[in-house]
């Protein structure tokens, strides 16, 4: 099997990994840069993996679609994923128990008018590295954050009370791994990824339906457990890191190759 990875990351270590599992089986694994201008010429691999979300990444993505190659995940996936309000609004349409979820337009614009009554979540309509995720309790923090990202397009989500601490979850196929991380939003900011050895009871079927709803084969979800300890979606990313998890890159290459094989 020819097996093609769509990065300008080629280092990443799940990929690493993923490359070296399959090499060793066998497979011949190329590397795209979709920044390159000869990218995927010649004839497509048996399958792709997409962990580029650039313009120039999806755009690749597309080109090798539309001549018939199996490309994890698609780009129409990764690319809805990018939007927060088309996030939530499937989401809600699907009922699943996701974050309420406003779009308001450029952040000054909304904070010239807004007055926050209870803490809410400004986040970045458009999710990508280094975007806007911020708590707001008041109106001295929205000032900052308008003075900082005027023009920025964000959404807005009501606050839940919680632990401050994440649980991160990430799917590879059916296989589901998990972590606790505290919360960038939490009074100390982001820590550590520790380890999570046991889920709640059903998270990990509602983790899988996300992947179905959103046609998601690698991805994570974002959850935080509410005051009575249901769980609430805040977020759901398109082939996320999923760093240092046992069996993670096991789990690719199999549906790597599962997805090649067709």
């Amino acid at each position: 099997m020819r097996i093609g990875l769509i990065t300008d990351n080629p280092g990443h270590p799940l990929l690493s990994a993923t490359a070296g599992l399959l090499r060793a089986a066998g497979h011949g694994v190329e590397l795209l840069d979709p920044g390159a201008p000869d990218a995927a010429l010649g004839a497509p691999a048996d399958a792709y993996l997409l962990k580029a979300h650039t313009p120039s990444g999806l755009e690749l993505a597309r080109r090798l679609e539309r001549l018939g190659a199996p490309v994890v995940n698609s780009a129409a996936a990764t690319t809805l994923c990018q939007d927060r309000t088309l996030m939530a609004e499937l989401a809600v349409r699907s009922g699943l128990p996701f974050a309420r979820t406003r779009t308001v337009g450029p952040l000054a614009r909304w904070a010239a008018d807004a007055s926050p009554g209870s803490p809410v979540v400004v986040k970045s309509r458009h999710s990508r590295r280094g975007d806007l995720v911020a708590r707001v309790d008041d109106t001295v923090r929205l000032g900052e954050l308008a003075g900082s990202w005027p023009d920025e397009p964000v959404v807005i989500q009501a606050f839940a009370p919680n632990s401050g601490w994440d649980h991160k979850l990430w799917a590879i196929g059916d296989r589901v791994f998990a972590a606790l991380r505290r919360s960038e939003l939490s009074p100390e900011g982001r820590g550590p990824t520790l380890p999570l050895p046991r889920l709640p009871e059903g998270w990990s079927d509602l983790t899988r339906r996300v992947g179905e709803v959103y046609s998601l084969d690698v991805y994570g979800v974002d959850i935080i457990a509410t005051a009575d300890g249901s769980p609430l979606i805040v977020d759901v990313n398109a082939f996320p890191g999923i760093r240092d998890q046992p069996g993670a890159p096991e789990a690719l290459a199999a549906l790597t190759l599962n997805r090649a094989k067709g």
